[in-house]
Order: structure tokens, then C-alpha cells, then sequence
């Protein structure tokens, strides 16, 4: 196969049908005509000797062979975006450009407030996208450049990304105004006696507050369980139920708090980015940026 006489554009609609599923939105991405999109396809079959996409019920679904290649033509697509961007400066008080983050909850209500007021201050035609995906599949959609960067835990590892320490928080005990361990100061004995809210993005497993515990040969009682900080002030605002998280999450809440009586390991969030992106101006300004807010 003679490369140098194959049109790069191919791929970009390649790129286009397998992530849209359909001609039909492949053309509106690509604003182009959805007869101009079977064209290409028509070509890239020929050069591959394969279907690529044969029509089914859910959409246009990928052949083996179109499954095999999609990581190869996404990553030679970004390299090449890559090379481009580096000769274009960003700036970022004009640019009209969306990001997209992975974020989990903590780092949402911990960095988002912040965030968006100096954005806006800043660069005024910049948005945000912020989502929550599965860790397994960060690195993948960071390669993809569907992610542009992500804030989480120190528990995404992987070859590709790279990352840097954002940001640590202590954690503190909230409870609503007139809880009766308000009127005193926190021991642990009272930590211990009250029922508890534990809120964990995963189904099941201990959190650090419960490793902690166990370190110094203690337990508490988790009486409810949650997957989302949204409930949690009105629940403990009606009950005599108590909550330990990140005193800058409980900053935004009306609820009182106080330092826990045991130590703990303060919640760390990390910065990561995908290194086929570690040189893009864009990216690298929004690295930048994050960073000096989140610090």
C-alpha cells in the first residue's frame, strides 16, 4: 500500500462514523454532506479490503478489523493535532474552546466554585465540560482527547498519564447546628456512639475514615450509606446523624463541624493528563490555570 497517496481526511471521517455510529451525524460533525461521508467510507473499504462499518439495528457497527485500528488512526490524529498546535499560540482571554474533565464529586464541590469564577474572570469564552467515567476507562478517553484532563484520587495509574498533586484536604465531623456534640468539644468516645452517613462513590468497601479507625483498633457505625453529597446536609440538618468529609466540601453547607478526634489522612487530588497532550497550548494553559486555583 502506497501511503503517501492516501488523503488523511479518511480518517478523521473514520474517526467520525465510529464514534458517532451513523452517517448521518458523522456528516453533521464533520459539516460536510452524508454523501461525501460514503465516499470516504467507500475509499477507506477499498484501501482496507474491508467493510469497516456494516449497518445494524443500533447503527453503524465496527468491523474486527475497524476495532483494531481505531486506537492506531485516534492517536495519529492527536499527534498530528499535536504538531499544529504547537505553532498556535492560546489565548485563552479570546479563545472559544469547551474542555472536558473527569471530576470526581469531591473534587467538584472542593475546585469547581473557584474554578468557574476565575474562568470567567479570565477567559470569559472558555466552558466547561465535567463528567465522571469509569477509572478504567480514563486513560482511554484521555488518548481519545475526549478528556482533556482529569481531577481524582491518587488511584489512576497508568503508562500514559501524567499527573501532579492539586491539592489536600483534612477531613472534619458536620452536624447540624444544634447537635448536642456542638455544645462540646468532639471526643472520640461520642464520635464513636452516634450513627453515622458515609458517602462513597463505590457500592461497598471501607473509606479513609474507616481505615483510620481500624488503625487505632476502632470501629463506627455507618447507618446510611450514599453514592452523592446531595442529600447529606438536609438528612443531617433533620437528625441526630453525623458525617465525616472534607472540611472544604463542609465550608459550602449551613452545618457545624468540628476537627476530628483521631488522626487521619488528609484527601489528596492529583491532576492528570494525557502525555500526547503535554505539549498542546491549550491543554497546557488549562494545566496551568487549574492548577494556580486549585492551590
Amino acid at each position: 500500500m502506497n501511503t503517501s497517496k492516501i488523503d488523511l481526511n479518511l480518517f478523521t471521517v473514520f474517526d467520525a462514523i465510529y464514534s458517532q455510529q451513523s452517517l448521518t451525524r458523522a456528516a453533521g460533525v464533520l459539516h460536510v454532506s452524508q454523501p461525501a461521508v460514503s465516499s470516504s467510507l467507500a475509499k477507506l473499504r477499498s484501501i482496507f479490503d474491508d467493510p469497516l462499518f456494516v449497518r445494524t439495528s443500533s447503527g453503524m457497527t465496527p468491523t474486527p478489523l475497524a476495532r483494531q485500528l481505531v486506537s492506531t488512526v485516534r492517536e495519529s490524529l492527536k499527534s498530528l493535532d499535536n504538531c499544529i498546535a504547537t505553532r498556535i499560540p492560546f489565548e485563552a482571554s479570546t479563545a472559544n474552546r469547551t474542555f472536558r474533565l473527569h471530576a470526581t464529586e469531591n473534587a467538584e464541590l472542593i475546585l469547581l466554585p473557584t474554578l468557574l469564577k476565575q474562568l470567567k474572570q479570565q477567559a470569559p469564552h472558555i466552558d466547561l465540560e465535567v463528567v465522571f467515567i469509569d477509572r478504567r476507562e480514563v486513560a482511554y478517553e484521555m488518548a481519545s482527547g475526549n478528556i482533556h484532563l482529569a481531577v481524582d484520587a491518587p488511584l489512576l495509574s497508568h503508562p500514559e498519564l501524567i499527573s501532579q498533586p492539586l491539592q489536600a484536604d483534612d477531613y472534619v465531623c458536620v452536624m447540624r447546628e444544634n447537635h448536642p456534640l456542638n455544645a462540646t468539644e468532639l471526643n472520640l468516645d461520642d464520635f464513636l456512639e452516634h450513627e453515622h452517613i458515609h458517602v462513597s462513590s463505590r457500592m461497598k468497601g471501607s473509606g479513609h475514615i474507616d481505615l483510620a479507625l481500624r488503625s487505632i483498633g476502632q470501629k463506627r457505625r455507618i447507618a446510611l450509606r450514599l453514592q452523592h453529597y446531595a442529600a447529606l446536609p438536609a438528612l443531617l440538618a433533620q437528625s441526630d446523624f453525623i458525617a465525616a468529609v472534607p472540611a472544604t466540601v463542609a465550608k459550602h453547607w449551613q452545618l457545624a463541624s468540628r476537627p476530628l478526634p483521631f488522626e487521619t489522612p488528609k484527601l489528596e487530588l492529583q491532576l492528570f493528563w494525557h502525555k500526547s497532550v503535554e505539549h498542546d497550548p491549550a491543554v497546557l494553559w488549562l494545566r496551568e490555570f487549574t492548577m494556580a486555583v486549585g492551590h
